[in-house]
């Protein structure tokens, strides 16, 4: 069956399938935010295959997809140029007892691409990176506390920020009071952060930039603070790398930090991550330098030749094809659609685009305003019934007009819906089921 369902269509297989993933596989993915519990019940598609924006599932359904692989297929599923690149090291050969030639090429590449760092080291995914970084920010300062931006959802899967959320059983609370938070954008908080701990905090990490732009003058301020209280800045770009510019946001915005992270759109769905930074940091995790060693990064799989390829062949086409214009070109599109239908069903004050467009999400908030999980479950059951997979709006250069149209189309239906529910003041007839959950939540 192609795209087009109707409000009743079923996943039989999928179904069957997840039940099947619960059975061998804790939570039934192995991405928290790939969990069926973030779909309406019994509509969690599983995935037969993809290419360029589309997937379709097991039982046949074809849709247009959004926020691909976490955000990490930015150019679209099957990318020609990026398979290209992999096959020709696919029969040479994927991982040696010494670095292979495929690692300094691949090195050279991220510098040229990333100018502001120094050095680069690889490795499979974004919480490795991170937590690299800390750990190095950590051995040169002689510090241990860690400053996390608050504001921002995630930055690794270890102890040091999972103990700040709500899944933190399993977690010394001695790891955990080891970090502290600041808010986005306020550098006076955070003035009184780092004065309330005074030398006492290795690092500050961040998203250079989220859902809002940095205000004027925040990113250097945050460098200024940093460098008076002799803490590393780290920015975290797994989201803001590429979808910024090919430099990420560090190169859009013109400040410097001493370390920072990639992934996602690096590898276009190839398991790749890589920390950056400067070469007085950095080295101290290498060979090269009279100090303690610092265990940085050693990953048996880091330095996959594919992987690396996928990188390489990333990198070229954002730059060679103008990716970056083209994700906000897209998005430009895609929010204008999507708010002019909002607007037209009398919802456009409760169906809230945010974000860069690049890098759209989208809020459901209910009949106070007050955000909602279960006009969220109303809100993706008709998307999904409409042959629109998007827990999110980030858009893909894959995608086509043809496919902003068709998923404007579908979203217009929607709000329909939810004006509908609006109006009666309780969605729970559109439902169908339990609504979805947040992934940081106490309990199953």
């Amino acid at each position: 069956m192609d795209t087009g369902h109707t409000e009743e269509f079923g996943l039989p297989r999928s179904r069957a399938a997840n039940e099947r993933l619960h059975t061998l596989i804790p939570g039934g993915a192995h991405t928290y935010a790939k969990g069926d519990d973030q779909y309406p019940e019994d509509l969690a598609p599983v995935i037969s295959h993809g290419r360029g924006a589309h997937v379709w599932d097991i039982d046949g359904n074809r849709y247009v997809e959004y926020g691909s692989g976490l955000r990490s297929v930015s150019l679209g599923h099957a990318h020609p140029r990026v398979l290209e690149a992999v096959r020709r090291e696919l029969d040479r050969g994927s991982n040696f007892v010494r670095p292979s030639i495929v690692e300094v090429e691949a090195a050279e590449r991220f510098l040229a691409t990333v100018p502001t760092a120094e050095m680069v080291k690889f490795a499979k995914n974004g919480s490795d990176v991170t937590t690299a970084a800390v750990r190095l920010a950590r051995a040169v300062t002689g510090r241990q506390r860690v400053a996390i931006c608050g504001d921002h959802p995630f930055f690794s899967t270890d102890d040091w920020f999972i103990g700040t959320t709500p899944m933190d059983a399993g977690i010394p609370a001695a790891t955990t009071e080891l970090t502290v938070a600041f808010p986005y954008g306020d550098l006076a908080a955070t003035e009184e952060l780092l004065t309330r701990h005074r030398d006492e905090i290795a690092c500050l990490i961040l998203e250079p930039a989220g859902h809002t732009e940095p205000p004027p003058g925040y990113l250097a301020g945050l460098r200024e603070l940093a460098d008076r209280h002799g803490c590393v800045l780290v920015f975290d770009e797994m989201i803001t790398g590429f979808r910024w510019s090919e430099a990420g946001a560090q190169g859009l915005y013109g400040v410097v930090p001493d370390l920072s992270t990639f992934g996602k759109a690096l590898g276009n769905g190839f398991a790749v991550s890589a920390l950056a930074g400067r070469r007085d940091l950095m080295e101290r995790g290498g060979l090269r330098h009279s100090g303690d060693r610092v265990f940085l990064l050693s990953t048996t799989h880091g330095a996959e030749t594919h992987s690396l390829a996928a990188a390489m062949a990333v990198q070229t086409t954002y730059v060679e094809e103008g990716v970056t214009a083209r994700l906000h070109t897209l998005g430009e599109r895609l929010a204008a659609g999507v708010r002019e239908a909002a607007a037209g069903t009398g919802v456009g004050d409760h169906l809230v685009l945010r974000g860069r467009s690049s890098n759209l999400v989208f809020a459901t908030l209910d009949e106070n305003r007050q955000p909602s999980q279960q006009y969220r479950t109303l809100f993706l059951r008709q998307l999904l019934a409409g042959g629109v997979l998007a827990p999110s709006f980030v858009v893909s250069s894959a995608l086509g007009d043809a496919d902003i149209d068709r998923t404007v189309d579908v979203v217009a239906r929607a709000c329909a819906v939810y004006r509908k529910a609006l109006d009666a003041a309780d969605p729970t007839p559109w439902l169908a089921g339990r609504p979805v959950k947040p992934v940081f939540r106490r309990l199953a």
